[in-house]
């Protein structure tokens, strides 16, 4: 499978969004937050944007994350999405490029999470703010769909099964890893797949 950064593979994620039904969560009294899911080009062929939050947050300092926040009222999942990737990475880009959504992911720290599949376009160039992020990471879509990227398993405190992704020469966890792991299944190989029901490390409940 080709994963060049090219009008076909764009095409192809497309598609495979477009035709996956995704879910809205019930608030239950969560706050609603958007992340952005942005394809770019990269030396490595197509990649999405991940970041390392600033160490210094008040909330998941250090953690790995997709630019995103909380959606303020007035604001849709689409647009919160687009504000967030704009003023936490410098990517400046309109509704136009969104592919589609995927389905809500409720957090242990309170949030439902909208995530919002974006094409960035092929001259995208990064400027992170240090006051939210330490470093914004480029990875691969050929990366992403190795086998051995995702790795489930178990925790004493849950009985659903915790996510890890492999990818930016790290252990990932969810959320961002049961977003991006259904990213993967979803848009690049076109898989009905859910992920509501993977686990957070306990470190990330709060």
């Amino acid at each position: 499978m080709s994963y060049l950064f090219n009008d076909a593979l764009r095409q192809r994620l497309q598609a495979n969004v477009v035709a996956f039904a995704d879910r809205r969560a019930p608030s239950d009294g969560l706050k609603h937050a958007a992340v952005a899911i942005t394809v770019v080009d990269s030396p490595a062929g197509a990649a999405f944007l991940l970041t390392r939050r600033a160490n210094k947050l008040n909330a998941h300092a250090g953690q790995f994350a997709l630019p995103g926040g909380r959606v303020e009222p007035g604001e849709t999942a689409i647009e919160a999405a687009l504000r967030e990737l704009e003023e936490e990475v410098g990517v400046d880009i309109g509704a136009e490029t969104v592919l589609g959504l995927l389905d809500d992911y409720p957090s242990r720290s309170g949030y439902r999470i909208t995530p919002v599949v974006m094409w960035a376009g092929g001259n995208v160039t990064v400027k992170p703010d240090p006051r939210e992020v330490a470093k914004v990471h480029f990875v691969p879509l050929s990366q992403l769909a190795h086998d051995d990227t995702p790795e489930f398993g178990t925790i004493p405190e849950s009985d659903r099964p915790i996510i890890r992704l492999n990818i930016a020469n790290a252990k990932v966890h969810a959320p961002t890893a049961a977003v991006v792991y259904q990213f993967r299944e979803v848009a690049i190989f076109g898989r009905d797949t859910r992920v509501e029901h993977l686990e957070q490390p306990v470190w990330a409940w709060k």
